[in-house]
């Protein structure tokens, strides 16, 4: 596979290079993996007890997004959140971050949680990294729902589920995400889903240190804040979907949950995901000619 990109910013930090090489991506992390089997042999589970279980049930049930903190994942997240934010200073999106092993990994560690609010379930080809940086005013994605009412069942558990979890601190003032839960909100999964009626005092910061991680439905309204120059570092984050495996495919391809996927395919469900989310941000026409190309667009 043999894709080239030229553009000021990575002209400047690397020249014109091969982007289908994994070796190009290994330059910017030395210590993180592409392709390495090794990295999920004996990769053990995050596995609640049931009665911890239980308890996360009946969290969401009512306010549809919880938090989890103080998690072993055996990664070095400051690393991790430095190549996002060299990947970002080299002019290349964030996103292309899922082509190492150790981002995928803490979403093949959380699946008893997903099989516990899911059931059996698949991976959806919708995931994203960002890096929020105050110094330049950022902000995160603005207010939205995922996949409105439509992913929820008739009881009102979920059809499909999202993941968020910073790898740097995230506070109010380096761009924080924001929820609205389910109860305090009068048009969530009504027809109205569209308009925001909410009180201001029902929206809720979600700080977190690394390694936290949130889940929530995607009929919930959530958003990412914007930065103050007082917010020191950036906030870096990424964000996995996953869906019930009995229902419709919300989007194509599936992917089993589990599945250790080779560069070119990683390379390939990234270029989806710069094209599919050019309305949520600025997308650097290099980098979308670059995600056209490797996707046979371009």
């Amino acid at each position: 596979m043999s894709f080239s990109l030229t553009t000021p910013a990575t002209v400047v930090a690397t020249g014109t290079r091969d982007l289908g090489d994994p070796r190009f991506w290994l330059e910017f992390a030395p210590g993180l993996h592409i392709g390495d089997p090794a990295m999920v042999q004996g990769l053990s589970a995050i596995a609640p007890a049931e009665a911890d279980m239980a308890a996360i049930r009946a969290m969401v049930r009512e306010e549809w997004y919880f938090q989890a903190s103080s998690i072993t994942w055996g990664l070095d997240l400051a690393l991790m959140a430095n190549t996002v934010r060299a990947l970002d200073r080299a002019g290349l999106s964030p996103v292309f971050a899922f082509l190492y092993d150790e981002f995928w990994l803490p979403f093949y560690r959380l699946s008893p949680i997903y099989r516990g609010l899911l059931g059996d379930y698949m991976a959806l080809p919708d995931f994203w990294v960002w890096n929020v940086d105050p110094q330049r005013g950022d902000a995160g994605w603005r207010p939205h729902r995922d996949k409105d009412r439509h992913s929820l069942l008739p009881d009102g558990m979920p059809k499909s589920i999202t993941t968020w979890m910073p790898l740097s601190r995230a506070t109010p003032l380096n761009g924080c995400m924001y929820i609205v839960p389910a109860h305090l909100d009068p048009t969530y999964n009504t027809e109205l889903e569209k308009e925001w009626r909410f009180e201001h005092a029902a929206i809720r910061a979600l700080p977190g240190e690394a390694g936290d991680v949130f889940m929530w439905n995607q009929a919930v309204v959530h958003w990412g804040s914007r930065t103050s120059p007082r917010g020191g570092e950036s906030r870096v984050s990424m964000a996995f979907e996953f869906q019930r495996a009995d229902v419709a495919a919300m989007n194509e391809p599936l992917l089993p949950p589990l599945a250790f996927h080779d560069f070119g395919t990683r390379l390939r469900l990234v270029a989806k995901q710069v094209l599919q989310y050019r309305h949520m941000y600025k997308v650097d026409p290099a980098i979308e000619r670059l995600a056209a190309q490797v996707l046979g667009r371009g």
